[in-house]
């Protein structure tokens, strides 16, 4: 599992240990089905500590819960597994929010009018996210020697150690370029000594450190804010608008699973759904006889 999926889980199961506690548990073996269910109840309602969770997180939680649970069992440090019967909420099925392609635009329009170092940065970030449909995660860990300005291509470090070859259009080799001759090494002249692979990361921050995916998120969220687009606007949302616009221009949706990364062309079929309901309301506001 990915680091931060592996920091996730435990977050829960320090939470259900500290939950199980309070209500006088300190073994495994006392624990059954209520209770779980107790604790289910109490993640979607808060509590003191905690705020309620929306069912998708609840649902991680207990998929986190379950699985200690069937750990146990198997080891042979309970008799059954208590959680067996017990099922995370339902997900309504959300379509990814993707952004207009005037509105991308738009958003790549502000960052590239930003000035210094910075601006070249946040100009590349923004064209590298959008143009590749790189994830968050993929974006801030990219070293210099994944990508490939002459050919085109970065190789994408994904979830599960997978990695995948993805093409840079010319917009964003165009930023990168910039970016890598004039705004990095000016950023990184602030720099103090950095280990592990964020040594070499390819965007900075202001000290000339790594730059962090809260750090990514602040810089989407001020270019947003100066475009004027409505709405939380997230690195994910770009990755959404990347693989809708693809299939709008009618690309295959394995060639889209491929950009993007997914086990499944399963997970990828969701975004031919938002192409649907777009398919719907253009013919809704625009066919003479579309509406009775």
């Amino acid at each position: 599992m990915a680091a931060n999926t592996v920091r996730a889980y435990r977050r829960d199961l320090d939470r259900y240990a500290s939950h199980l506690a309070e209500s006088g548990h300190d073994d495994l073996t006392s624990v059954g089905e209520r209770e779980i269910t107790a604790y289910l109840r109490r993640l979607r309602e808060g509590d003191d500590g905690h705020s309620p969770l929306a069912a998708s997180s609840a649902a991680r939680a207990i998929s986190a819960v379950r699985g200690l649970h069937r750990f146990a069992a198997r080891e042979g440090l309970v008799v059954d597994d208590a959680s067996r019967d017990v099922h995370p909420p339902a997900l309504g099925r959300r379509l990814p929010r993707a952004l207009d392609v005037s509105d991308v635009l738009r958003l790549l329009e502000v960052a590239r009018s930003g000035e210094g170092p910075a601006g070249l940065r946040d100009a590349a970030l923004l064209e590298f996210l959008y143009g590749t449909g790189a994830r968050i995660s993929e974006a801030v860990t990219c070293v210099p020697d994944d990508l490939d300005l002459v050919e085109g291509t970065v190789v994408l470090h994904g979830k599960g150690g997978r990695t995948r070859v993805v093409p840079i259009g010319g917009y964003a080799r165009s930023a990168l370029h910039e970016y890598l001759i004039r705004g990095r090494p000016a950023l990184l002249a602030h720099a103090t000594r950095h280990v592990g692979r964020g040594a070499h990361a390819v965007f900075r921050n202001a000290r000339g450190g790594p730059l962090s995916r809260q750090g990514a998120w602040a810089i989407l969220r001020r270019a947003a804010a100066d475009a004027g687009l409505s709405g939380p606007v997230s690195p994910h949302a770009l990755r959404h608008s990347f693989a809708t616009h693809l299939l709008d221009g009618g690309a295959d949706v394995r060639v889209v699973q491929e950009l993007l990364g997914h086990a499944s062309v399963t997970t990828t079929q969701i975004y031919t759904l938002v192409t649907v309901e777009r398919l719907r309301e253009v013919y809704a506001t625009t066919h003479p006889r579309a509406l009775a």
